[in-house]
């Protein structure tokens, strides 16, 4: 047995037996060698809403339960948003505010000002053109060949998508994976090792967009969220406030990017990880959308979210004092065994499969939801059309984050319909 594999082994076995005070889910590590889930299942059982004196990020208190979850994130006023969704406090003179990161009524506004690109109507007309490209993509792929179904399928799906969502210049589109990568993984993004590396990236980004807004702007009609930013009321000055537009640039950047690729890398790794639904799958393709929340479910792709607590609040016999930091594990409640029966498994034909709390739940729920299903939806139909399995023949590289659930690596063969 290698020293990787001795080394999980012996995490794994710690989630049992160290002492709770001493435990930090927010170790990367964990979540980079998928050996997390024994630590969120003791917490769930014994310390569901669990204090961490000391991390890396500073004290914070984890919840974990399903129930306990949905109560934070739909209780804006007891918990709020402001300042920061992740565990780590932003730098002083680097903060990049965000929507996402706001409370009512700037929130509201700003979330406004750009939900019309998801808007229904708008998705039943970026189908036909998902569908074209995913069946291009999918065309061009070796038969019987090794390749990294991450490289060629997750992140081109993807990124072809966010270009179009920002009527971004086609020909620079692999920007957005990169500015998204360093913006979630900082130093261990693999493009950048230093802050001073980290924050002269994210300049560059701003200025590109910032390009892009001054062209747009004054321009009625346009139908991608620079033009809408810039020519709604309550974000047409945004752009004023450089790091204000970064930040929600980032968000919208890494919401379109990240949860959708990871779905997708995560969706072939665990129906070859639990081959019988896959069978079942070839079976019946019906199953298909029930599959994608499932899917969002089992995989995760945002680990969590972070809120501060506004005043003091008792849950389960704790004291959680205002101003302290709450973090939602919803990875962990997608896991909950008295939510999800079999929680670990992925069962494509789970009937409470959609009740999943990937995409949050109250006011901040994902404003991009049903474009991220539609897209891993027509992915599904279009790979059923041409290919009987895409086989994994390798193990999955991970991110290293304990924020998002990902993957740089997953080696797979096509094996075509017979």
């Amino acid at each position: 047995m290698n020293s990787l594999a001795v080394n999980k082994e012996k995490m794994l076995a710690q989630a049992w037996t160290v002492p709770l005070e001493e435990m930090d889910i927010s170790n990367w590590y964990l979540t980079e060698h998928d050996v997390v889930w024994p630590y969120f299942e003791r917490l769930r059982k014994e310390d569901p809403v669990h204090y961490t004196e000391d991390s890396r990020y500073g004290p914070f208190w984890s919840i974990t339960r399903f129930n306990d979850i949905k109560f934070v994130d739909q209780n804006h006023k007891l918990f709020s948003s402001q300042g920061s969704i992740g565990i780590e406090d932003q730098l002083e003179e680097f903060t990049t505010p965000m929507f996402i990161a706001m409370d009512p009524p700037k929130h509201d506004a700003q979330r406004k000002a750009v939900s019309p690109v998801v808007a229904p109507s708008n998705l039943a007309e970026l189908e036909p053109l998902i569908r074209s490209r995913v069946g291009t993509i999918l065309e061009g792929l070796p038969i019987g060949e090794t390749f990294n179904w991450v490289d060629r399928v997750s992140i081109e799906l993807t990124t072809q998508m966010l270009a179009t969502l920002f009527n971004f210049p086609f020909e620079d589109r692999y920007l957005l994976t990169r500015w998204s990568d360093i913006a979630t993984g900082g130093k261990n993004s693999g493009h950048v090792n230093t802050t001073e590396g980290f924050q002269r990236e994210m300049m560059e980004c701003l200025a590109y967009f910032t390009r892009l807004w001054r062209a747009r702007e004054n321009e009625t009609g346009g139908f991608d969220l620079i033009s809408m930013m810039a020519n709604n009321e309550d974000t047409k000055d945004v752009v004023d406030r450089p790091l204000e537009y970064l930040g929600n640039l980032i968000l919208l950047i890494v919401g379109g990017n990240d949860t959708t690729r990871n779905s997708i890398s995560g969706g072939v790794l665990a129906l070859n990880k639990f081959p019988e639904q896959y069978d079942k799958l070839n079976a019946k393709p019906a199953l298909i959308p029930n599959m994608v929340a499932e899917i969002i479910r089992w995989q995760t792709p945002l680990a969590f979210m972070r809120r501060t607590a506004l005043e003091d609040v008792e849950m389960h016999g704790k004291q959680i004092k205002k101003g302290d930091k709450v973090v939602m594990w919803y990875a962990s409640g997608n896991r909950d065994e008295e939510t999800f029966e079999d929680a670990d498994r992925l069962i494509i034909d789970r009937p409470n499969a959609r009740n999943h709390v990937s995409f949050g739940f109250g006011i901040h729920r994902c404003m991009g939801n049903r474009l991220a299903e539609m897209q891993l939806r027509v992915l599904w139909e279009e790979i059923q059309t041409r290919f009987r399995k895409v086989e994994v023949v390798g193990e999955p590289v991970r991110n290293r984050s304990a924020f998002v659930r990902g993957y740089s690596e997953l080696p797979v063969k096509l094996i075509p319909l017979d």
